[in-house]
């Protein structure tokens, strides 16, 4: 008979076995505030225009070099669950915002640390809780005065060009320029009148080869690969749009037919050849021009597109198809029938290029009621088109940012210091302990700045002192001067370097929330790991990007 061992008495006994549990401030705390901090200073590095790239290599081995914070964190399998709840708070920037995920990590690991020393002189988690709480409630009152720059006018490309370069630059420096001609100008031309501005209407191209100033904004459509058929371009095109292939319809049911001379085997094929030449003939008395099916195209089917002087396109994601029938305002049909005039679309010129050495077909609508722009972005590999998509994408949020809330906050470290100065004369008039955790916010906020300076190679205790100086004089729209070797301070209405206010609104929001919800948690219990694979979290489809 084997020998039973009991368990150590207290909570793990009450457990299955290999589950483990970590009590109180050294265990659970101080480990939870620990991993937090370590993760906020590595995507610390990489803040900024100057910030550093992270090499991540995922879990089916592919290779990303980006400092975009939003990426690093969606491609880490983070396992530490007190790490998680920071990146959730971050990911919820992003989908509020689409900008400003590494400002939410960073201030959430700096106001942890913290809380860490005054946890160690013994004040409460209760009262830092408080404190950040009503440190909170005080910025959001502060925040609207310090609204610097505001855009009315969604359409005036060069406010729009001022409320945006910040954003890219944080992730493109030194490509701005040619990034925000490309962003205003396909946001600007797809701006609808009444509705709201949606991001998915702004499509990216990739096509290696050439360079980035060679990048173009096509409104319209592009798409890697060529025409199915003979004909290679049209004018003031009309489009059938068809999820089915173009082909002969092969019968629900099967069939038995018995042919008994050659005749009936010549009549049989014949018949079938009618049908389909019937139906493409039909497409092309209804005046359409181009085909574009989501299936294969025939041959026979493609004879007869010829014959008839169409044009035939293959659109292998249903998603594309989707996007397509949006941008010329066309019906896309279950079913090879004729469309009416009304579930046709239409485009003012479809034709074949070659960009590099990369065949694409471009759907190009010259009018102002063109939906959907494509930016071509052209690269030397593509890696470099990824990073330069990413900052695309940040800015053309910020831009939908602005058709919401067009006000803009100092950048460089201005609103930080700013809010940190008022923060530390609201905690003199507290008469508890939360005034200490309110100090403590005000010093947190101070590491924007400071990581500002450090990765431009300036010493960034000399770079707050000086902001400090500088705003106490009543210069609350200076900030730190990135292209100053030394620490010196330029007024941000002079550069044009803004924040957006939703982005620095929701994310000391998140920031704040995210810190307290890690602070409260005084025990972690984790239940053995089940065994067998890891459940996925769901399969993407990979049309859908």
């Amino acid at each position: 008979m084997a020998m039973h061992i009991p368990k150590a008495p207290g909570f793990s006994s009450m457990l299955k076995e290999g589950a483990r549990a970590y009590n109180g401030l050294e265990e659970a705390v101080f480990r939870n505030i620990t991993a937090c901090k370590e993760f906020a200073a590595s995507v610390r590095s990489a803040y900024g225009p100057n910030g550093m790239n992270k090499m991540i290599i995922n879990h089916i081995e592919k290779q990303f070099v980006t400092s975009d914070a939003g990426t690093i964190m969606r491609e880490l399998d983070v396992e530490h669950p007190a790490a998680k709840l920071m990146i959730m708070a971050s990911q919820m920037q992003d989908s509020e915002v689409g900008d400003g995920t590494n400002f939410v990590v960073i201030l959430c690991g700096a106001l942890l640390e913290a809380a860490e020393e005054l946890l160690r002189l013994g004040v409460n988690v209760t009262d830092i809780c408080e404190g950040y709480e009503k440190g909170l409630d005080k910025i959001l009152d502060v925040l609207p005065s310090l609204v610097c720059y505001e855009i009315d006018d969604a359409r005036n490309i060069e406010k729009v060009k001022n409320g945006i370069k910040a954003c890219i630059m944080s992730k493109q420096f030194g490509n701005e320029d040619i990034l925000l001609d490309l962003i205003t100008k396909a946001c600007v031309s797809i701006m609808p009148e009444n509705t709201t501005f949606n991001v998915d209407n702004i499509r990216v191209c990739k096509i290696l080869g050439s360079g980035l100033g060679a990048s173009e904004v096509v409104n319209g459509m592009v798409f890697k690969r060529f025409v199915e058929g003979d004909l290679s371009s049209a004018e003031k095109a009309k489009i059938a749009l068809f999820s089915c292939p173009v082909d002969i319809n092969q019968t629900e049911t099967k069939g038995t037919v018995l042919i008994k001379t050659a005749e009936e085997l010549k009549n049989f094929s014949k018949g079938e050849e009618n049908l389909l030449e019937e139906q493409i003939k039909a497409i092309a008395e209804t005046g359409a021009k181009v085909i574009v099916a989501g299936g294969k195209f025939g041959d026979m089917a493609l004879h007869f597109i010829n014959k008839y002087q169409m044009m035939a396109v293959r659109l292998n994601s249903k998603f594309d198809l989707r996007r397509l029938a949006k941008s010329v305002n066309g019906t896309v049909l279950p079913r090879l029938t004729p469309p009416t005039s009304e579930e046709l679309g239409f485009c003012d010129r479809v034709f074949v290029d070659e960009l590099g050495d990369t065949g694409v077909v471009i759907f190009r609508n010259e009018g102002k009621d063109s939906k959907i722009a494509t930016i071509v972005i052209r690269g030397a590999t593509d890696n470099y088109m990824d990073d330069i998509e990413r900052a695309i994408d940040d800015g053309v949020n910020t831009f939908k940012g602005i058709t919401r809330n067009g006000k803009f906050l100092p950048g460089a470290g201005a609103t930080e210091i700013t809010l940190s100065q008022r923060l530390l004369e609201y905690a003199d008039t507290l008469p508890g302990l939360e005034q200490y955790a309110v100090r403590k916010f005000a010093t947190a906020l101070e590491v924007f700045p400071k990581a500002l300076a450090e990765n431009s190679g300036v010493n960034s205790n000399d770079v707050v002192q000086k902001l400090h100086l500088v705003h106490k004089a009543g210069n609350s729209t200076h900030g730190f001067d990135i292209d100053s070797e030394q620490p010196e301070t330029v007024d941000v209405k002079t550069t044009s370097i803004y924040d957006a206010y939703p982005t620095r609104y929701w994310g000391i929001k998140y920031a704040v929330g995210a810190a307290t919800t890690i602070l409260r948690v005084d025990q972690i219990i984790m239940a053995k790991r089940a065994g067998g694979p890891k459940p996925r979290d769901g399969q993407q489809d990979p049309d859908d990007d």
